[in-house]
């Protein structure tokens, strides 16, 4: 994917996570879309290239199969989602500037982003 997202042709990102979340980081480029979305929410055509993406997965496995359900033919779920791209240290966007953490999601999940890269609490709780 960090590959793909270098060339002028690459997927169209989706973000399933919550606004909040968002707002922490994400992948430069990427589209919000509330993490209970159906694929009608979107207009693309049916062989668009798509990644999913949320905090580990779940969310967005659910988003991308509501999209293969749809028609929609090249739709990917990036394998360990925004933790992992932030674990393995691939570049993340707020503000259209670089940083370096990730909204945790909660307490339990946010173990699994190292601690570096999670956002402190007082600015990822609204």
């Amino acid at each position: 994917l960090a590959e793909d997202l270098r060339g002028n042709s690459g997927p169209v990102l989706f973000d399933v996570r919550t606004a909040a979340e968002f707002e922490v980081s994400h992948l430069s480029g990427a589209r919000r879309i509330e993490p209970d979305s159906t694929a009608a929410v979107i207009a693309l055509p049916k062989d668009q290239a798509i990644v999913t993406y949320c905090s580990v997965g779940y969310r967005s496995a659910k988003f991308a199969h509501a999209l293969l359900a749809a028609g929609y033919t090249h739709v990917a779920n990036l394998e360990g989602s925004i933790f992992r791209w932030a674990n393995e240290d691939r570049p993340l966007v707020h503000d259209g500037r670089a940083t370096e953490v990730v909204h945790p999601y909660n307490e339990v999940w946010g173990t699994l982003l190292d601690k570096s890269h999670r956002a402190l609490t007082n600015r990822t709780t609204r």
